[in-house]
């Protein structure tokens, strides 16, 4: 669960300009702000079932997202370059290492 959430989150700060204001503020309820389903529903006046209903939507959109534009990969991708380059740095792998992050958009 920790996992998806952490995906979640990192989703909704790659494609979070694609979704419409409704769309942004049940996810950020949900996910950044850990609020429940009954909560959300009780503030906003809309079935827990409504709720539920968006959210899931909206994953499956950022979901989709992702597959497309691959954003939160490449920043991962590049994460792990960044790393080993921190531990290359006095070696001569590191010009192979920056070729490489170059290399990723």
């Amino acid at each position: 669960m920790l996992e998806k959430t952490t995906r979640i989150n990192y989703l909704l700060d790659f494609y979070q300009s694609l979704l419409t204001p409704k769309q942004r503020n049940y996810m950020e309820m949900y996910y950044l702000e850990d609020y429940s389903l009954g909560e959300i529903s009780e503030l906003l006046n809309v079935s827990r079932q409504a709720v539920y209903d968006n959210i899931r939507r909206t994953e499956a959109m950022l979901e989709t997202y992702e597959q497309k534009l691959c954003l939160y990969a490449k920043f991962q991708e590049r994460l792990k370059l960044f790393e080993q380059l921190e531990e290359y740095v006095d070696s001569g792998d590191a010009f192979e290492l920056i070729q490489k992050l170059k290399e990723i958009d």
